[in-house]
């Protein structure tokens, strides 16, 4: 959907900024969205193992490294690993640097799949970075409001308005979780990353993360 208006600041706005902010400085501190943490307490609500969430950590940290040396500063690179598939975003200069950076990031040990998103274009604004953080608030938020989506399986990523959505979810959820996401108000784009598995699989999973 696109979007021509702005709506004026209210105390939403407000506090969706303020959890933007915090989500720039720190993508590892608790934060309180609509009553709920997210955060630390994603780890024990993970549909991912715990060994794999750090193998995800690891790949992240290894692959950018390999896009530093693979394109230097020729670009905006953001990576998401989730379950071992890895989802570029971001702008680069060339098509020659995008295809550098998946050859690069697919040699990583561990990678499933590379999903390359890479713009080939002048790297966005501050201010577009910052929307984009805000975007990815209000899906969120919107995910917790819901009440019918287990928002913590899901990862939002927002770049220049387009919102990937990663995750283990049925196709239920998936369904679900894109149409709410397409009716954020300034979201242009819903692309689904989603790992789909079964109802039957994600009964195998929920009563492991009782346990835990």
């Amino acid at each position: 959907m696109t979007t021509t208006q702005r709506s004026t600041l209210s105390r939403p706005a407000l506090l969706l900024g303020a959890l933007a902010a915090a989500t720039l400085m720190s993508a590892c501190a608790p934060l309180l969205v609509g009553g709920a943490v997210v955060g630390t307490s994603m780890v024990v609500t993970d549909r991912r193992t715990s060994g794999t969430q750090l193998e995800d950590q690891s790949i992240e940290l290894k692959a950018k490294t390999r896009v530093r040396e693979a394109v230097g500063e020729r670009g905006h690179v953001n990576i998401t690993s989730f379950n071992r598939t890895v989802l570029l975003t971001g702008e680069v200069a060339a098509d020659v640097d995008k295809v550098a950076v998946e050859q690069a990031v697919a040699k990583i040990e561990g990678v499933r799949t590379v999903v390359n998103e890479l713009a080939v274009m002048g790297s966005s604004s501050i201010a577009s970075r910052s929307n984009d953080a805000v975007l990815t608030s209000k899906v969120k938020a919107s995910y917790i409001d819901a009440k019918d989506v287990f928002a913590n399986a899901i990862k939002v990523v927002t770049e220049r308005g387009t919102v990937y959505l990663m995750g283990r979810v049925t196709e239920r959820e998936a369904n679900r979780a894109s149409d709410i996401a397409r009716g954020v108000s300034g979201v242009q784009k819903v692309v689904k990353v989603f790992e789909v598995i079964t109802e039957a699989e994600l009964a195998e999973i929920q009563p492991k993360q009782a346990q835990k």
